[in-house]
């Protein structure tokens, strides 16, 4: 069983695992990718932290505080990361257009929906609309129905 003692102390040394293992993960890949300069595109690209640039045939590791590679380092067109068959640019523009594919389609779906339900909520509204017209013609009818009846009882008993 263990003591109170050893467990207060166990989160703190989870923390400092944790912060070591962050550091050593940041600092590795950046000698990885540098070491690999000079080789394929494939080889580069073994490692997910590393970038391949086409024009210079340079492995770098990934800026990723800037999203998507500068200029300088390496321009869209040349840029791989992930397959050597891709380029950033067209990655980006298939991305765009698959974004924006899904937005519409959304938007189509949210309009087709509302729209529908529009729809349904008037038949029901008619549909019940007419049974109310229908229950208040019968009554009608029925009250008709009760004043005569009451009328021949006036007359036959002379009580008019």
């Amino acid at each position: 069983m263990m003591d109170l003692r050893s467990l207060v102390g166990l989160p703190a040394v989870l923390l400092l695992l944790g912060v070591g293992a962050v550091f050593a993960q940041t600092a590795a890949p950046k000698i990885v990718c540098e070491t690999k300069n000079g080789t394929s595109c494939e080889e580069c690209l073994k490692i997910v932290t590393c970038l391949w640039c086409q024009k210079t045939k340079m492995c770098i590791t990934y800026p990723v505080k800037t999203i998507l590679p500068p200029h300088a380092l390496c321009p869209l067109n040349d840029a791989r990361w992930g397959r050597c068959w891709v380029n950033f640019q067209s990655l980006i523009i298939a991305m765009a257009v698959v974004g924006g594919v899904i937005i519409i389609a959304f938007l189509v779906c949210l309009f087709c929906c509302c729209k529908c339900e529009h729809i349904g909520s008037t038949r029901f509204d008619a549909k019940m609309e007419r049974r109310t017209n229908k229950m208040k013609g019968k009554q009608e009818e029925r009250k008709a129905e009760m004043k005569m009846r009451h009328e021949e009882i006036r007359t036959k008993y002379g009580t008019t």
